[in-house]
């Protein structure tokens, strides 16, 4: 099981429900798992269970499928997009120069310790002038440690070079945690407080509010967020 096949699986979701696929990419992952599965027991991994060596490669790659599914219509508005796993993982002699001021453009400040990347799945930047328009958290789940991402967005909004940079949530929502705007969880209640939005790729019905909406309404919102990032209102 590869990326490959995981996007062989979403194509097939696409010429079925067009442009309402990434309602989905639940249905992805569990056929992404089954298949991932019948792989491990051919060759399982040294003293780790399946669901150790499922969780890596779900990260990894729903990180990766959401870059798949919005790349052409994030480069129609002149914009660029990269995976923060570049950005952590290459030594700064080996970035190019646009990506190295990216990589500074999003660093956290933390005095005398340093400057440090946030938890930045993706990343998407302006390359005319390098302003970095919004990081983007993909989560399969709420469980996975939500309250970070709001944890990162207080940290950027204190730095005067990065409290502009949007802070996005993009996840299936595989608990349903978003679902409902009340009674509401607390998973919830950080996306609508901590962040600066949170996009929800499910088949299910979502209360939306200004913060909390369907993943359809994620290209739109991008384009206000560059209007008013070369604007410098935000």
């Amino acid at each position: 099981m590869t990326f490959k096949d995981m996007v062989v699986l979403y194509e097939k979701k696409k010429d079925k429900f067009g442009t309402e696929a990434y309602k989905h990419v639940s249905k992805v992952l569990d056929e992404a798992k089954e298949l991932h599965r019948k792989d491990w027991l051919k060759n399982p991994t040294p003293q780790r269970d399946y669901e150790q060596s499922w969780k890596g490669f779900k990260g990894r790659n729903l990180e990766r499928l959401i870059i798949y599914i919005i790349k052409d219509e994030v480069e129609s508005l002149g914009l660029k997009i990269v995976s923060g796993n570049t950005l952590e993982q290459k030594k700064p002699e080996n970035l190019s120069e646009e990506l190295s001021k990216i990589k500074r453009a999003v660093s956290i400040n933390y005095g005398e310790f340093g400057l440090h990347l946030p938890d930045a799945d993706v990343i998407i930047y302006n390359p005319k002038n390098l302003k970095v328009i919004a990081i983007l958290s993909s989560k399969s789940s709420m469980r996975e440690r939500v309250s970070e991402t709001g944890y990162w967005k207080i940290k950027l909004s204190q730095d005067p070079v990065t409290r502009n940079i949007r802070l996005l949530l993009v996840t299936p929502d595989l608990d349903g945690d978003l679902t409902y705007k009340f009674p509401t969880k607390k998973n919830r209640a950080i996306v609508e407080v901590d962040t600066d939005g949170g996009y929800v790729m499910s088949e299910a019905k979502i209360e939306e509010t200004n913060k909390v909406k369907m993943f359809d309404k994620f290209i739109e919102d991008l384009r206000k967020f560059v209007k008013d990032r070369e604007e410098n209102k935000q």
